[in-house]
């Protein structure tokens, strides 16, 4: 059992018209997943945008309001309620996100930025925070020189790194990634990834990790929830979602992997054209009359793949 679950997770958005402004349908953005989050493993988070990957993770922190289903942090409801900045889930659970710089208030230094949870949780003597906060800038490669800037001095991927020192202040047990490295070249990008897993496992921390890139999910996770429509197509350990993905969204988006290898990239370009063909022809029966992706069914202990009831018979 993990120590943040979601339970029949769903989050509606109301959508209104008419002169009374009255609610006419919903946006269904996140409908009715479950997960289980354990001590020191990373969980990927994937699909395209608009998938509702992103307000998993915003639901899970509080940033999300959750339409029902429910939020557990050891055994405990966490649902929805108005947590104080210093309470032990806030302290347990913090967010990178996507772009650093809108999430940095421009007008505060170095110090103070990574400093903010310290002040939220600990009561900590000018020292003691300097020397705290100059700890966690070493962790990520920074020296003392960063204090005293302001964000606009750092290159993009040095603020996702004070991004990372930030999140770690509290001593958290997981961090919640949104497309933490979407935003970098290539180089940069491993450059991130790379500190992440080395501060993981000095830490025991949990990730989840949300991206639309199969490639950098490969890196970084240890399972995987392919999500499409709000719900998940397809759930299991990396290795079996890789060698053998069932679903045909799956594909689609492991086909988008790139190649850099010259001597398969011909192939790889046949195989993406020809999954890409696929799924066009065969999309729309992987969810029923009303557009809602299949239930979840478990081919093995570590597998589980939303299929349609023609396939569910042949499973």
């Amino acid at each position: 059992m993990g120590f943040v679950e979601i339970k029949d997770l769903k989050v509606h958005y109301p959508i209104r018209s008419g002169f009374f402004n009255r609610v006419t349908d919903h946006v269904y953005a996140v409908d009715g997943v479950n997960m289980e989050i354990e001590e020191g493993k990373t969980y990927g988070l994937v699909g395209e945008s608009g998938s509702g990957k992103s307000t998993i993770g915003k639901a899970i922190i509080g940033l999300e309001k959750v339409t029902s289903g429910k939020v557990f942090y050891e055994g405990q409801d966490v649902t929805n309620k108005a947590r104080r900045r210093d309470s032990e889930y806030n302290r347990n659970v913090q967010m990178i996100f996507q772009d650093s710089l809108s999430s940095f208030n421009p007008k505060k230094r170095i110090l103070d930025i990574v400093a903010e949870p310290l002040r939220n949780f600990d009561r900590l003597s000018p020292e003691e925070e300097k020397r705290r906060v100059s700890e966690l800038l070493d962790i990520i490669g920074l020296s003392d020189e960063a204090l005293a800037k302001y964000p606009h001095q750092f290159s993009g991927g040095q603020r996702q790194r004070i991004g990372v020192a930030r999140a770690l202040a509290s001593n958290p047990r997981l961090i919640i990634a949104d497309e933490p490295v979407s935003a970098l070249d290539l180089s940069v990008q491993a450059q991130v990834l790379n500190y992440m897993k080395r501060i993981q496992d000095e830490f025991n921390l949990s990730y989840l990790f949300i991206s639309h890139d199969l490639g950098v999910v490969k890196h970084m996770c240890d399972e995987l929830f392919i999500m499409y429509r709000g719900r998940f197509v397809e759930t299991g350990v990396k290795e079996d979602i890789y060698a053998n993905p069932q679903h045909i969204y799956t594909k689609r988006l492991l086909s988008a992997i790139p190649v850099i290898d010259p001597i398969n990239r011909d192939q790889h370009k046949k195989d993406r054209l020809l999954a890409e063909k696929e799924y066009q022809e065969q999309h729309k029966n992987y969810y029923d009359e009303k557009g809602r992706v299949y239930d979840l069914i478990q081919l093995s202990q570590s597998h589980s793949v939303a299929l349609n009831p023609q396939e569910r018979g042949g499973n």
